[in-house]
């Protein structure tokens, strides 16, 4: 059995085995700056726990009361909003079972906060790793996620097909309307603060989970009159942008719960962001989303209400994260370049967003208060 060096554990796709028998996870290693050297395959020390990237298997839910997920679905929240509905597709079909959890103990904490709202619909608990391998049952099913990132699949086909693929069951098998993260429905979420039930708002967030991804500061305030200019509503988002009809919420949406429902509540949605837009797509919200480093099909193929705007960056293609300097250029230019009046807007935004009466009143309102 392969001993792995720094390198190679951190960029293992899959979980990690250590001498002392305990199941670790490669983004707790690189989080903690712990020595990553000496460890190996959980795969191959443990046949019996499934992982997709060695061996491509179907899994047996029928049979199954209990399936243990090792090191799932990853350490950002687009990811786990994507996973998490690929494991409710599976209970629409198995309701029966329940999916105890085990996921990176520092994985950030708005991330957790997802797998905390999102626990008591799984049926199973969510566990901090490292745990001994000798603790999970040995007649119940263990399926190793781990590491995802770095599976071969995951920058080529769609993630939700990823994800269940990758719990062992065919994609094409599970409807479309189940890819949709409807499920976001079911989770306890609060009103948004000073928001009134009847009132409309247009959302923007403009930033991703990295600045690569991000809407550059130049862009943002002509992103913001374009929204006000089609809907003549409120633009709400986070982070400080000039425009008089501009309002920032960033000070009000301090947890996930809270930020979920902030979106959810919106009547249309433009970002960037993708765990914003699988959010919007959850709550059926209408949705502008700029891609730059992956194509659009492989986030947003399942939702109807979305428009995709792909700006052609050909050398940041695949790219997870960057703050390089030259990479924000290339970002500014192509951003810069566009004529954000040509924006596409879906034509099904929810009714109340385009109704006259609204339009009007708005129009005739001051400008919120920052």
């Amino acid at each position: 059995m392969t001993t792995f060096d720094e390198v190679h554990a951190l960029t293992h796709a899959g979980s990690l085995l250590s001498r002392h028998g305990e199941i670790v996870a490669s983004y707790d290693l690189e989080a903690t700056g712990s020595d990553a050297s000496g460890f190996t395959s959980l795969h191959d020390a443990r046949r019996d726990i499934l992982c997709a990237v060695s061996t491509p298997f179907t899994a047996n839910y029928a049979a199954a009361r209990r399936v243990h997920l090792i090191n799932a679905f990853g350490v950002t929240l687009g990811d786990s909003i994507i996973g998490l509905s690929a494991l409710f597709a599976i209970k629409r079909h198995w309701p029966h079972l329940t999916f105890p959890i085990y996921r990176p103990a520092h994985a950030p904490g708005y991330v957790k906060r997802l797998y905390e709202l999102a626990a008591p619909l799984v049926g199973g608990d969510v566990i901090d790793l490292p745990v001994p391998l000798a603790s999970l049952p040995a007649d119940e099913p263990k399926i190793d996620l781990g590491n995802h990132l770095f599976w071969p699949s995951f920058a080529s086909v769609p993630m939700i097909d990823f994800f269940i693929r990758a719990l062992g069951v065919d994609p094409l098998s599970v409807a479309p309307e189940d890819k949709r993260n409807r499920w976001l429905r079911d989770l306890a979420l609060p009103l948004p603060a000073l928001h009134a039930a009847d009132a409309a708002y247009v959302l923007f967030c403009p930033n991703a989970s990295t600045p690569v991804r991000s809407v550059p500061q130049a862009a943002r305030g002509r992103i913001v009159a374009r929204l006000w200019d089609e809907f003549g509503l409120p633009v709400y988002g986070f982070g400080a942008i000039d425009h008089p009809h501009y309002r920032d919420i960033a000070a009000r949406s301090r947890d996930t719960a809270e930020f979920i429902a902030w979106i959810g509540h919106a009547c249309y949605l433009a970002t960037p962001d993708t765990a914003a837009l699988h959010i919007a797509a959850g709550f059926d919200v209408p949705t502008t989303a700029f891609f730059t480093t992956i194509g659009a099909a492989l986030r947003s193929r399942d939702y109807a209400n979305c428009h995709a705007v792909e700006f052609e960056l050909s050398e940041l293609q695949g790219i997870h994260a960057s703050a390089r300097a030259q990479d924000l250029r290339a970002l500014e230019r192509v951003y810069g370049a566009y004529d954000w009046r040509t924006m596409p807007i879906v034509t099904t935004a929810r009714p109340f967003c385009r109704s006259p009466e609204t339009r009007a009143s708005v129009h005739r309102a001051p400008p919120p208060s920052r």
